[in-house]
């Protein structure tokens, strides 16, 4: 018997931006439940930079206001309700759809050249991974810096992890799915500890691969609302979605994408908010140039004379539209949360200046700061 064909959607843009915002839980509907934030989510990035408050922060903050506290995301963190895999907070019954993973690793056949070689690198110091399972199982959590470099055959680089053995073995036994991030400890108290994964995860089954793959694209597209079915292959989350949801064509953009439909025909009520530059709804930058018409790179990493928007210039969001960026510093020093630079990309009306003020009160008030408006 013949499927019936799929309902293409037909969508202009602005109904395209109002699924993605519902979807990031960034309407004046605001959430307040911490947990069930990230769930939604899926993840929440753990990035250490603290130009105005750690991204994961700020990212929890953004949806649910100066009611967050911070130590929430600490306790959840440790108490393994929330796991760090690949410095993504996720939740913890979610694992299993990424262990999914680790049963084939190096990947799934044929190998890649590059899979050959690690594989390769990973047997030739089994003595070394031998060794690291038997000290954690013995004195675990550990930092990288208390487990002694036995490996046999040096990490081949001449970049920055060149002679790096533990660090590269350790991750290549994330990707096995033998050790995992047990938090941050060591002397300095910011090193990443390692234990035992079977002590981290939960044991919940670990479905098939296929299967897994399906439920995955299914969580990201509910967080993303709207998504390409394929894009190019990021280092961490993907940005594509597979088969999930529906198809839909966005008005004015070539190709078809799919929404999840429980985001689409209901009320929309939207309102300022600032965003981390790691913000999902940011991060896919094809989707933000065709959906939103706006345009964001995070300038850390340029010369201070290349950039346009500031260092760690927060993106804001005005209803359904990406309107501009505050280049936004917390002084903590001065005891200050400092606006250096206001950036327009379009006219803002008294509505949403009134808007950001509020967003920027908020946010110096949830740091403990002042709030300085210089730009």
């Amino acid at each position: 018997m013949m499927r019936p064909m799929a309902t293409v959607h037909q969508l202009s843009r602005q109904d395209a931006r109002r699924v993605a915002v519902r979807a990031q839980l960034l309407t004046a509907d605001r959430p307040d439940d911490v947990l069930e934030v990230v769930r939604h989510l899926t993840f929440v990035q753990l990035d250490p930079t603290r130009y105005v408050a750690p991204s994961a922060d700020l990212v929890l903050w953004s949806r649910l206001g100066s009611s967050y506290d911070v130590g929430e995301l600490r306790d959840l963190l440790d108490t393994q309700a929330l796991i760090d895999h690949h410095q993504l907070a996720r939740p913890a019954e979610d694992l299993a759809l990424y262990r999914a993973e680790m049963t084939r690793w190096p990947g799934p056949e044929p190998l890649r050249p590059w899979q050959e070689d690690v594989r390769g690198w990973v047997e030739a110091n089994d003595g070394c991974r031998r060794d690291v399972l038997e000290l954690l199982r013995g004195d675990g959590p550990l930092p990288a810096s208390e487990i002694p470099d036995t490996c046999e055959v040096a990490w081949p680089s001449s970049g920055w992890n060149n002679d790096k053995n533990i660090k590269m073995l350790l991750a290549h036994m994330v990707e096995r799915g033998e050790v995992a991030r047990a938090g941050r400890g060591g002397r300095s108290g910011r090193e990443v500890l390692w234990d035992l994964a079977e002590r981290i995860y939960p044991d919940d089954p670990v479905p098939s691969p296929e299967d897994a793959a399906t439920e995955r694209d299914r969580r990201r597209l509910r967080s993303l609302g709207i998504a390409r079915a394929t894009s190019a292959k990021m280092p961490s989350e993907p940005h594509d979605v597979g088969s999930a949801g529906e198809p839909a064509v966005v008005e004015g953009v070539k190709g078809t994408w799919r929404v999840d439909p429980v985001w689409l025909d209901t009320a929309f009520a939207g309102r300022a908010a600032l965003l981390s530059p790691l913000d999902r709804l940011v991060a896919d930058r094809k989707r933000l140039t065709e959906v939103f018409e706006a345009e964001y790179y995070l300038e850390m990493y340029k010369p201070a004379s290349q950039r346009r928007w500031g260092y760690w210039a927060l993106p804001v969001l005005w209803g359904d539209r990406l309107v501009g960026k505050l280049d936004v510093v917390a002084d903590r020093e001065a005891g200050e949360l400092r606006v250096d630079a206001t950036h327009q990309d379009e006219p803002w009306s008294a509505a949403c200046v009134d808007g950001v003020r509020r967003e920027v009160d908020d946010l110096a008030g949830w740091l403990g700061l002042a709030p300085v408006v210089l730009g």
